[in-house]
């Protein structure tokens, strides 16, 4: 129900009919809805997941640097992998953070002896479009003691070789293979 509708339901039932009225009630009730827009917009930026305008605020409080090119999105999942990544570190956290960023799924390994970890990325094929916001990221969490690699997961001929048709081969960008630009 509109809040015009609510307003001449308010009415005495003697002026419910009355053209004046129900312009007054159709005028308050644009203002109301208006009101009441704005009002679920603001408490909409009080939530990581909905905020838009207010991410900037977010990010000002998480400690990241603003930019307004990216997409919301992409800046919305950068602000939810800061969150994740307090806490005690461990793979767990590692991982979690990364597919934050990354929006898929990454396998970590530690080889500690070696004082290294590994990060490879294996949903999706090629490097990431937003790496630098993931290492970054990850380097902000990951002992400083340590080595941080990052894998990805490329395309090889032989998957593809006698498997698709070439109209489907020439459909796949050039960085989804290994060694493509």
């Amino acid at each position: 129900m509109s809040s015009k509708d609510e307003i001449v339901e308010l009415y005495p039932a003697l002026i419910r009919e009355s053209p004046e009225y129900l312009e007054i009630a159709r005028v308050a009730g644009k203002q109301f809805d208006l009101l009441e827009a704005a009002i679920d917009d603001v408490l909409n930026q009080f939530f990581i997941e909905t905020a838009t305008w207010g991410l900037a605020f977010w990010e000002k409080d998480y400690g990241i640097l603003t930019d307004f090119k990216k997409p919301i999105e992409e800046r919305r999942s950068n602000l939810i992998a800061k969150k994740r990544g307090i806490g005690i570190v461990n793979k767990q956290l590692i991982r979690s953070t990364a597919e934050a960023y990354y929006g898929g799924e990454v396998e970590v390994t530690g080889i500690p002896r070696e004082l290294e970890g590994r990060v490879k990325f294996i949903s999706n094929y090629g490097v990431p479009s937003n790496l630098d916001d993931v290492k970054k990221a990850l380097y902000d969490i990951f002992p400083s003691h340590m080595e941080l690699i990052f894998e990805f997961t490329y395309l090889l001929i032989n998957e593809i070789h006698n498997v698709k048709t070439l109209k489907e081969i020439e459909q796949i960008t050039l960085s989804k293979f290994a060694g493509g630009a």
